[in-house]
């Protein structure tokens, strides 16, 4: 798995554990929808570092505790 593949499944992980939609998602973390829509849909490939955070801090976590998963411990070489 790829890291853009990880942070999706991430989100969607989180949503799926609050039980709220992708646009209330955006909504607590003061980002549009498309931005958050971007990253899972696979048209943000390189997605920022400060729209990770601006998501953890709608949700009340930490980027080190978005990140402390097996996924992101296991992911593939990006280098090719």
């Amino acid at each position: 798995m790829n890291t853009v593949a990880a942070v999706r499944n991430r989100i969607l992980q989180l949503c799926g554990e609050r039980n709220i939609s992708i646009n209330k998602l955006a909504n607590i973390c003061g980002l549009p929808p498309s931005s958050v829509k971007n990253i899972l849909y696979g048209k943000s490939q390189n997605p920022k570092v400060l729209t990770i955070k601006m998501i953890c801090d709608g949700l009340g976590i930490t980027l080190a505790q978005f990140f402390d998963t097996d996924e992101f411990d296991h992911l593939e070489q990006e280098i090719r």
